[in-house]
């Protein structure tokens, strides 16, 4: 069985709600991760982040969840994911409205993220607590059988691949999950791919892909200073062929979500990007 294509419509910020499962079933995708967060009134710049035509708002979800399952159901798509903003240290009526939403969706998880890491909270304070509500919003997995995925992100408690181990391993695969993220390794948190998703193993239930580098910035104090930024999926320093290899090790041959926030014309980057990862897979 080969892997299935969905895009995460974060990085489709010029792409309406209402347009986006044509464009995507037309380029050969098979699902969507929506993005859920607030929407402004007005978006006056769009970009990935703040001005997001392809957002289903977070505050009237259950409403959005209706419209969006018939927008995926006339063109075929499937809904691996919810990309919400939510933490586990959310409002739970807020983390239980998204998972409402992906019943309607018939999507089998939502990422509930962890604390964030600046160091002016101590590490293991912050791991403590996070555990604990954590345990909040696996019984609300378990209420709803909607898995919540954390994804490894730079500048959180979770940024690698061990650091989300330790982390996960407090509850059951079952309700818990991880995304796993090479291009955010890149940014923080790299390790070797194929020891990583050995450990990680029967947490793994959804894969994001995008790329990364490190540019030189400057000098300070004497010495260079380098600095992570996006980059397109051919150029970045993840070569996305031993990715596809280690996944297929562990046997992971499921969802792999387009999250590419490099420069260019949108349609371009989805439609290179899948047949990129197409011709990939073929070689293996």
């Amino acid at each position: 069985m080969g892997f299935k294509y969905s895009v995460f419509t974060v990085m489709t910020p010029d792409i309406r709600v209402d347009e986006v499962p044509k464009v995507l079933a037309e380029l050969g995708y098979e699902g969507v991760e929506w993005r859920v967060a607030t929407v402004p009134k007005e978006v006056k710049i769009i970009n990935y982040w703040r001005g997001n035509l392809a957002t289903l708002d977070v505050t009237r979800i259950l409403e959005e969840a209706k419209r969006a399952k018939k927008l995926c159901d006339d063109y075929g798509l499937a809904v691996p994911s919810l990309g919400t903003y939510l933490s586990c240290d959310s409002d739970p009526h807020r983390i239980e409205e998204a998972m409402k939403a992906a019943n309607i969706l018939e999507c089998p998880q939502i990422r509930v993220s962890v604390p964030r890491y600046d160091g002016s909270v101590e590490y293991n304070e912050l791991f403590r607590k996070a555990v604990t509500n954590y345990k909040k919003v696996e019984g609300l997995a378990r209420k709803y059988g909607v898995r919540a995925v954390i994804e490894i992100h730079m500048g959180t408690i979770c940024p690698s691949a061990s650091a989300a181990y330790r982390f996960l391993s407090n509850f059951s695969p079952e309700f818990v999950g991880v995304i796993y993220d090479p291009g955010n390794m890149i940014h923080e948190g790299l390790e070797n791919w194929q020891m990583g998703l050995e450990l990680l193993k029967p947490y793994v239930t959804h894969v994001h892909v995008k790329n990364a580098c490190w540019f030189l910035v400057g000098e300070e104090d004497g010495g260079k200073r380098w600095r992570p930024m996006h980059a397109p999926l051919r150029e970045g320093f993840v070569h996305w062929k031993d990715v596809l290899s280690a996944l297929k090790k562990i046997g992971y041959s499921t969802w792999l979500s387009l999250e590419d926030f490099s420069s260019g014309n949108t349609l371009a980057k989805l439609r290179d990007d899948i047949s990129y990862l197409r011709s990939l897979e073929s070689s293996l």
